[in-house]
């Protein structure tokens, strides 16, 4: 049997054709693609789309019908093992290796995220409800729904560990009063955050969540950065948080979570997009805040994050003539090889989204939820 012939099998068990007339069906441009997918996995894939060897309409659609099918289990990924070797023999998200998706990720150009984001530049997922129709008001109504979890109110201090460009930052000190410090490991978000939030009771920092040490906080939110810290950090993270927040405080945790219990990614993502990076799962956040927090509420809005992935994917590709003065070709593709990839993920399923609340004791009369 040729390499097209065993991938057109695979492909077919996920409803998708090779050259077919539906929009998840895919373009072959190069017979070398299906060798080349075959030996490689998802790494090859990626990179195949890359370089202008397949195309489709709907890539979002077509990678989640091959997740929903575990197409993945039938091919080899030499590159995906060897990730896994390295994850477990080695702490991938130690304070040395701690920068490095800031250097290649976050700080490839603000003017990227800039154009591809919503006005706040808040790089998480939206909140779709409440007749949100917007990605503004989608980002709106996620940083007031977080400030509303925990209880903000005027005076209070809050540790914001990811920081991104201020977006949280900027809203709770503008809406709420609060008193901010953010911390992130990319310096472009740094610089640029201090610019859109200057006047403001904010101070923006270039640092490890491990070195912060001017506790205790009123309050802790950490929106969209718990998928840089790695397993074998997991505890030492938590036992950070406890350390830095006030006994009566509230830690709001928004993150990405995997389905099932995972130790690396996905090898292409780690090359290209987000280095050393991985998702928790249930039972691993669960056993890094034993002895530590109570579990107040646990949020999954996995499916607002399809939508915001496609929202930035439109953003990206209406800049795109004033991108290109800067980015090439095969970034373009590279860059929505990402966001369809991503949010395919959602829409399989495989993927969370998760707004956790926790706090060190307990709260008193009780915890009400807030959606």
């Amino acid at each position: 049997m040729s390499y097209k012939e065993k991938i057109g099998e695979l492909l077919d068990k996920a409803g998708i054709q090779i050259n077919g007339t539906h929009p998840w069906d895919v373009q072959v441009h190069n017979d070398a693609f299906y060798k080349r997918v075959f030996s490689g996995g998802s790494l090859a894939v990626g990179e195949s789309y890359m370089d202008g060897w397949w195309d489709v309409e709907d890539g979002t659609e077509m990678i989640a019908r091959l997740l929903r099918s575990n197409v993945a289990e039938h091919v080899k990924s030499p590159a995906a093992l060897w990730l896994l070797i390295k994850a477990r023999l080695f702490n991938l998200q130690s304070t040395k290796r701690a920068f490095q998706v800031g250097e290649e990720h976050y700080d490839i150009g603000n003017d990227l995220y800039e154009k591809m984001l919503d006005p706040r530049m808040t790089y998480t997922c939206g909140y779709w409800r409440h007749g949100v129709k917007t990605l503004a008001e989608a980002q709106d109504a996620k940083l007031d729904l977080v400030c509303k979890k925990i209880g903000l109110k005027k005076g209070d201090r809050v540790l914001d560990i990811g920081g991104g460009w201020g977006s949280f930052a900027k809203f709770a000190a503008e809406k709420y009063g609060a008193e901010v410090v953010a911390i992130t490991i990319s310096k472009e978000q740094a610089a640029l955050g201090r610019e859109r939030t200057k006047g403001l009771p904010i101070e923006i920092r270039v640092q490890d969540y491990r070195d912060v040490s001017d506790g205790p906080y009123d309050h802790i939110v950490s929106l969209g950065m718990f998928e840089h810290v790695g397993y074998k950090n997991y505890r030492v993270y938590m036992e950070k948080a406890r350390e830095l927040l006030k006994p009566d405080g509230l830690f709001l945790l928004h993150t990405i979570g995997a389905a099932r219990t995972t130790y690396a990614t996905d090898p292409w993502i780690d090359k290209y997009i987000f280095p050393n990076g991985m998702l928790p799962s249930v039972a691993q956040i669960g056993e890094s805040i034993d002895r530590l927090f109570i579990m107040e509420d646990w949020h999954n809005f996995s499916k607002d994050y399809d939508t915001t992935l496609m929202a930035w994917r439109d953003n990206f590709l209406a800049a795109w003539p004033e991108l290109s003065q800067k980015y090439d070709e095969r970034f373009k593709r590279m860059w929505l090889y990402y966001l369809m990839a991503a949010a395919a993920t959602f829409r399989a399923r495989q993927s969370q989204l998760w707004q956790i609340v926790l706090s060190p004791q307990g709260v008193e009369d009780g915890y009400e939820s807030i959606r």
